[in-house]
């Protein structure tokens, strides 16, 4: 029995995260509904319908992945084309076929995030020198809202900070990642460039020493960028892409002109 894996992009901002959740909407429980709408599976248990990261409330991805056992007689209708014209704030841009004991959590090799963070005057070298602090295997606890059993102790194996003209993108690479870690890395990164933290508290609260943890930064500003799986080649739907680029083109373009038109001017004062 074939097992598929589907990539996926979506608009975080108009979902209550992807897990499902009783009475609101959630990614999750988004594409379940239109898979068993159209007789792909009979319910997540029997098709072991999967996902790779949980992403919070507001969180976007641009590569996130899901996997199932699809009905053999509908599985033709597991294809981008036909789930897009189904889904909403959600596009299915690539499809693999994976071995049957594939899931798509436990198998990732390597998870990339992205924060996009307004540059507040912040000093770039001192953000620099705080991101580099995290490389490495550490002690989270305080850059995570701990759940029962979880183990603090995880591995980054890169942190990138590039200055764009008006902001800062910060990158974050690891395998697995705790709930809001990432966001709380960036605020104290954040906090580093604007002189509100010091690189040896955080060294410090790595150390698991601290009295308060670091606050989360907003969630809007967070995408779930790559993951990277070994032996795994997802075959991009050009026509699912160009969607999902024009659909986002749509709804942000106004946004995005507003803030180039107040960017230059709040950078000429």
């Amino acid at each position: 029995m074939r097992k598929l894996a589907l990539r996926i992009a979506y608009d975080g901002t108009a979902f209550y995260g992807f897990q499902r959740q009783p009475g609101v909407r959630t990614v999750e429980g988004e594409l379940i509904g239109v898979l068993e709408k159209l007789g792909i599976i009979q319910n997540p248990k029997d098709s072991d319908f999967k996902g790779a990261s949980r992403t919070d409330r507001g969180v976007s991805a641009f590569f996130n992945v899901i996997s199932f056992i699809p009905v053999p007689e509908k599985a033709h209708l597991a294809i981008p084309k036909v789930l897009n014209h189904h889904l909403k704030d959600i596009w299915v841009i690539g499809r693999a076929e994976v071995p049957p004991e594939f899931h798509p959590r436990f198998w990732a090799r390597e998870k990339t995030y992205r924060y996009y963070l307004i540059d507040r005057g912040h000093d770039e070298e001192a953000m620099e020198e705080c991101a580099l602090l995290f490389v490495g295997t550490h002690n989270f606890s305080a850059f995570a809202k701990l759940e029962p059993g979880k183990d603090p102790i995880r591995e980054i194996t890169s942190t990138k900070v590039i200055h764009r003209q008006g902001y800062y993108l910060i990158e974050v690479s690891g395998k697995s990642f705790l709930w809001e870690m990432v966001r709380r890395m960036v605020s104290a990164v954040s906090y580093c460039g604007l002189g509100l933290l010091s690189p040896e508290e955080v060294r410090e609260m790595l150390r698991g020493k601290f009295e308060k943890k670091v606050p989360p930064a907003p969630p809007e500003s967070l995408v779930l960028w790559r993951i990277d799986y070994e032996g795994i080649t997802f075959d991009t739907d050009e026509e699912g892409l160009k969607k999902a680029r024009r659909d986002l083109f749509s709804r942000y373009s106004y946004a995005l002109s507003q803030a180039a038109l107040f960017g230059d001017w709040l950078i000429s004062l």
